[in-house]
Order: structure tokens, then sequence, then C-alpha cells
């Protein structure tokens, strides 16, 4: 592994948990100089957009790998669960390995990350709206607000994970119940 990729990597970990850390705190917890991480990432702005595009890289590797496209082309009500179902799983995952990505806003609120993060959403909220017309998921509320919905409850679970209030293995079976349990056809 680089040093850049150690130090993104690192910085991840920490600001994760701890999202005010300074570039020394990085630094130390990538076991490198304050100069190599400025070396690699001039200011904490440039650090926390490297580990934006990070984040928006693993979500839409998250929606391929689930097959959301084929799944929202195929209308079947059954490939459209399984794909939503997969699909939350590894958004657990996702916000866990990047957590600050969630809500800082210096990632949030970059112009380009914001594009993208458009772009992303709105092939996340077909696979919604195919649960919609599949009856797998209620239509009585706009798609991207099951979108949405799914975002509130993974910033709940990564906050309940850094307090403890669940367990790692839980968490899956938690956001997956309370989201068909919430948002299922009536």
């Amino acid at each position: 592994m680089s040093t850049r990729a150690a130090v993104l990597a690192a910085a991840t970990r920490l600001l994760n948990t701890e999202p005010t850390a300074s570039m020394a705190q990085v630094a130390a917890a990538a076991g490198v100089g304050r100069a190599t991480v400025h070396r690699h990432f001039a200011t904490r702005e440039e650090l926390l957009h490297e580990i934006g595009v990070g984040s928006l890289d693993r979500w839409e590797e998250s929606l391929e790998a689930v097959g959301a496209a084929a799944a929202v082309a195929s209308e079947d009500a059954a490939q459209v669960r399984a794909a939503l179902e997969a699909m939350l799983a590894r958004f657990v995952v996702d916000a866990q390995d990047f957590a600050i990505a969630l809500t800082d806003t210096n990632i949030v609120a970059a112009p380009a990350l914001r594009e993208r993060c458009e772009q992303i959403f709105v092939r996340e909220v077909e696979l919604y709206a195919a649960g919609q017309r599949t009856g797998v998921l209620r239509s009585d509320v706009p798609a991207r607000w099951l979108g949405h919905t799914v975002y509130g409850l993974l910033v709940a679970v990564r906050d309940a994970l850094i307090e403890g209030d669940i367990a790692r293995r839980d968490a899956v079976d938690l956001i997956t119940t309370t989201f068909f349990e919430g948002s299922a056809a009536r």
C-alpha cells in the first residue's frame, strides 16, 4: 500500500469516529509525520474531498454489485426485493467504512461531489421506484423519499454503532427490518 493510500485509510478510520480530528491526529493514526500527510493532502478539506470520492466510488460499486439496473429492468418483485436487501446490507458496510462521508459538510456540500452524488442517487431511486411498481414497497410516498429514509437509517446505524447502542452483527438486520416494515406496500 502506498503512503498516500495508508494515510487516506487511517484518516478515514479516525474521522469516522472522531470527525473533528486534526491533521496531526491523522498523521499519528497513519504512523507518519504531519509533513508526510501534507505532502499528499495540502489541507484537511482536500483530504475530506478524497474520502468523499472514495465513498461515492463505493456507493456506485454497491449498486452495480447488487445488480440494481438488472433488477429495475426485470420488473420482477422477487429480484427487486433481493437487490434491495443486498443493497441495504452493502450500504451498512459502506456506511461503517465511510461514516464521515454521510454528514461532513466539507464532503456533502462540495459541488463536484454533490453533482456526482445526485447522479448515483437517481440510479438508487430507480430501484425504489421498481420496488413500488412491483408491489414490494409502498407507492404512497415519493421514491426519492425512500432513498432519503435509507440515508437517515444509515446515519442512525453509524451513530448507534459509535455509541455502542447496537452490535455490529445486528446492524444489517435492524436497517433491513426497519426499512421494509416502514416502507412495505400497504
